[in-house]
This record gives structure tokens, C-alpha cells and sequence, in this order.
């Protein structure tokens, strides 16, 4: 297997996923703006979508990879049982979960938007389209049982194509609606659920070749669907910790007019980035290191670490930069068309520059984590990712009055860099890490490269400036036009270092 090509196919996939994202959230922006409409359905959407990336997003995988690649080692059938009964038992709970929350909506929409609740109509707005979403979490999350059996196969093709779907039903939505004369938000929000039952049955179609399902509801739980269940809880909090710190910033962003909106839209464009260089490859290289931890295979398990962190910073480096240097531009656009005023750029486009700080680090713990997911071992990511909540959390508030809510962006790169220094130390501690000298010589190879990018950006963000104002119409075909100078200039200075080699990702 090669790592390079798996994570290729898987971020091309995502790719798609994320530019047809992007159209939906232009589309979003275009109709909505940053209205109250736009905050409760993003409200109403981020409940389901968060549990989706939690799932969807390498928790179930990191959590499930490692004991069905053991259960699979002994015998298929041993690994077909396995999967049966957790399947079965993860249907129980969240179908538990689903009607809990269609019950206490209220409550659940108070606890993540409790700004919300100072405006009646925007509060009962989100209630009412939380009901229609959160289904979403059910089908999504079954979905990502069977992605995840994929992945186990080293099949990563369906389950990275598998969220086009969310964003082709949502593009949709919105057209009909517009057409139609239809409510944008409820369309949306009856969009989300649809198009987790369409993703259920995509993926159930394309795992069938390697296991078909026979559910048996049991009151006995075996005791090693007990042991991975208890892996699972901290899995889901350890592995999705970025998410969950963005949750966090919607809570306390719901306190201001319109922050929620902004916090929607910039966490969407450094998104992708994170999909490619911190899921897309913590996805591939999570079965392969597990496998290798199996058989004990040291060179193997170095290797794969070593790579896997190179490929991450080659590709978050980057695109760090880019944030950082044209934030303004890229929301401009983006969304700037519309309702989407030239405030709502200037504020969304704040906080993508400081969530652009914090890209490498975001990527780097999805990666960072596999190395004791590999090993069966969820605890100790969880008490790091804790760490890093209660630090997210502390910043945010206590500058929150003072600053506003661009201190989100801030406390959530800063408390996640933390995280990734507090990652390394243990790791190092527990030798569960050796990096080698190759992984340095590349990293600063890595780093001239993004220098020599970075005033290739610069130059061609002052040679279209005059066309990447808000009131050009076709600034975005602009902007593309030097992302892809930059980027074209960027992978031929890594290849003429020697760091974009194929053959150094190869892992068997």
C-alpha cells in the first residue's frame, strides 16, 4: 500500500465533496446572508453535522479499525461476528439518542445556542428545524459503520464520495426553493435527512462485497462489544476535539448578532484543508499502523508514523499560509455576493485568519491520536483532548466581553497547538514515537517551499487586486486562477527538493 495514493484517492473524493460545499454555502450565503434564518438553520444543522464529523471524520474508525482488524486477524467470522453485534447494539443507542432529542429539543437547541434564547422568534425558528435535522445523526452514523469496514479493507473511494451526496441534495434545496417560492430554511433542513438515508443505503451497496450484515438483537453484550464501546466514548471526544471546540464557539458566539454565521462560513473554507491533510491521511494510515502494532513490525510502525507527519505538514504548511495571507479574498470570493455584505466579509474573514494559524495543529491531531489508537489505546487522547477543551473554553470566556467573538478562532488555534506539544511530549515519553532524521530534512524543505509560495501569493494577490473587489461578479474565477499559480509553484518546489517522492510513501 502506499500511503501517498490512498490519501489521494481519499482527498480527491473530499475534494469534490468540499468544492460542491463551498457552492452550497455560496448559494446559503447568496439567499440568507447572515440573517437569523441562516443562524438557526446552521444552529439546527451543527447538532447532526458535528456528530457527523465526530463519526464520519476517523472517531468510529479509530475506535472500530483497530479491534475488528484484530477480531479479522483470528478468522473472517470472528470479524463478521464482531461487526454484527456492534452494528446492531450502535442502532439501539442511537436511535435512543434521536428520540431523546426530538423530545427535549428545546432544551438541546438551548444548550448549544443559549444566545438564541433572548430572541424568541430566532430560538423557536432553530427548535423547529433542529426536529426536522437531527434524524440526519442516525443514518450518518450508520453510514459511517460501514464506511468504516471499508476503510478496514483499505477501501477508501466510498466513504470519502459519500458526503457529496449532503451537498448535491442541499444545492437542490435551494434551487427548488428559489423556483418554487419555498421556505429556504425548512428545504434545507428536510434536505439533511434525506440525504443521510441516500448515503445509508450508497455505502451499505458498496460494502456487501465485504460484509452483509445479520442483525440479532441481543439483551447479552459480549464482553469484547463492551470493550469496544468503552473505547468508543473517549474515542468520540479524543478524535473530534476539533469539532467539539467549534461547538463550544457556537455556544458562546451565539451571544453576538450574526457570530454564528461567521464562525459557519470560515470554519467551512479551512475545512477542507483539514479533510485532506489531518482526516484523509489519519484514515488511511489508521489500518496499516494498526496492523503493523499487531505483527510488531517496528521498522513498519516508524515508517508509517514518520510519512504520515510529513505528508500532513506538507500539505497543512501550505494552506496555513494561504489563510493567513489571502483570508480577506478568498471569503470575498466566496460569499460575497448578495446578502452577504462587505461587513459580513470583513468579519467571516477575521476569523478564518486566525483559524488559519491553527491548521497545521488541527491536522496534526487527527494523526497524532492514531499512534495510541493504533494501540488500543483511547484514554490517553481523551485526557489530552480534555486538556485541550477546558483551555479552549477558559480563553474564550475570559476574553469574550473584551474582545468579541473573533477571541473563538484564537483560543481554539492556540489551545490546539497546545494540544499537539502535549501530544509529542507523551508520546516521546512513552516511546510510542521516533522520528527520524529524514522527517526534519523534509520539514525544512517543506518550509523553504511554502516561503518561496507565499510571495508567489503575495505577488498575485497585488497583480488582481483591482479584480478581487466585492463589487466584481467574477472574482472567485480570479482567485482561482492564483491558487492555482501558487499551488502549481508550491508542488514543483517540493518535487525538485526531493519531498514529493512515491515511492517514500510506500508502506509495505
Amino acid at each position: 500500500m502506499n500511503l501517498l495514493s490512498s490519501a489521494s484517492v481519499f482527498s480527491f473524493y473530499t475534494l469534490i465533496s468540499r468544492v460542491l460545499g463551498y457552492l452550497r454555502d455560496i448559494l446559503i450565503a447568496f439567499f440568507l446572508g447572515a440573517s437569523i434564518y441562516a443562524d438557526a438553520f446552521f444552529v439546527a444543522f451543527r447538532l447532526p453535522n458535528t456528530f457527523r464529523r465526530l463519526f464520519a471524520e476517523g472517531t468510529f474508525n479509530a475506535a472500530f479499525v483497530p479491534s475488528y482488524t484484530s477480531e479479522k486477524i483470528k478468522s473472517k467470522n470472528n470479524g463478521k461476528k464482531f461487526a454484527d453485534e456492534a452494528l446492531a447494539l450502535l442502532i439501539i443507542i442511537l436511535l435512543l439518542i434521536v428520540i431523546l432529542v426530538e423530545i427535549f429539543t428545546p432544551f438541546a437547541v438551548y444548550l448549544i445556542a443559549p444566545g438564541f434564547f433572548e430572541n424568541i422568534e430566532k430560538f423557536n425558528l432553530a427548535v423547529e428545524l433542529t426536529r426536522i435535522t437531527f434524524p440526519f445523526l442516525l443514518f450518518v452514523s450508520l453510514s459511517s459503520f460501514f464506511a468504516a469496514v471499508l476503510n478496514t479493507n483499505n477501501k477508501f473511494a466510498a466513504a470519502a464520495a459519500a458526503p457529496i451526496i449532503l451537498n448535491i441534495i442541499l444545492i437542490f434545496s435551494l434551487l427548488i426553493s428559489y423556483s418554487f417560492n419555498l421556505n429556504y430554511s425548512k428545504s434545507l433542513s428536510f434536505g439533511v435527512t434525506v440525504s443521510g438515508v441516500i448515503q445509508l443505503i450508497f455505502l451499505i451497496f458498496f460494502t456487501t462485497k465485504y460484509y452483509k450484515p445479520s442483525i440479532k438483537f441481543k439483551l447479552r453484550i459480549s464482553s469484547k462489544i463492551r470493550l469496544f464501546f468503552k473505547k468508543l466514548l473517549p474515542s468520540i471526544f479524543s478524535s473530534g476535539i476539533t469539532q467539539i471546540n467549534i461547538l463550544i464557539g457556537t455556544i458562546i458566539a451565539s451571544f453576538e448578532a450574526g457570530a454564528v454565521s461567521y464562525l459557519y462560513y470560515a470554519d467551512r473554507i479551512y475545512q477542507i484543508n483539514l479533510a485532506i491533510a489531518g482526516i484523509a491521511i489519519g484514515t488511511v494510515s489508521l489500518p496499516i499502523l494498526s496492523k503493523a502494532i499487531k505483527k510488531k513490525n517496528i521498522s513498519s510502525i516508524s515508517k508509517i508514523q514518520n510519512r504520515a507527519l510529513e505528508l500532513c505538514l506538507m500539505l497543512s504548511i501550505p494552506a496555513s499560509m494561504g489563510l493567513i495571507i489571502s483570508s480577506e479574498e478568498i471569503v470575498n470570493a466566496l460569499f460575497g455576493y448578495g446578502s452577504f455584505s462587505e461587513e459580513n466579509v470583513a468579519m467571516t474573514a477575521l476569523a478564518l485568519k486566525y483559524f488559519g494559524f491553527g491548521v497545521p495543529a488541527f491536522a496534526l491531531i487527527k494523526v497524532l491520536s492514531n499512534f495510541y489508537f493504533a494501540r488500543d489505546n483511547t484514554i490517553s487522547p481523551f485526557y489530552i483532548s480534555f486538556f485541550i477543551m477546558l483551555l479552549n473554553i477558559t480563553i474564550s470566556l475570559y476574553f469574550f466581553r473584551a474582545i468579541g467573538f473573533i477571541i473563538i478562532p484564537i483560543a481554539t488555534s492556540v489551545s490546539t497547538w497546545i494540544g499537539v506539544l502535549t501530544y509529542f511530549f507523551f508520546l516521546k515519553k512513552n516511546n510510542f514515537i521516533i522520528l527520524k532524521k529524514y522527517f526534519f530534512n523534509n520539514l525544512k524543505k517543506i518550509i523553504i517551499s511554502t516561503t518561496i509560495m507565499s510571495f508567489a501569493l503575495f505577488y498575485g494577490l497585488d497583480f488582481y487586486s483591482e479584480k478581487l473587489v466585492y463589487y466584481n461578479n467574477f472574482k472567485s474565477i480570479y482567485l482561482m486562477l492564483i491558487v492555482g499559480f501558487v499551488a502549481t509553484i508550491y508542488l514543483i518546489s517540493c518535487y525538485l527538493l526531493g519531498v514529493l517522492k512515491v515511492k517514500n510513501y510506500k508502506t509495505n
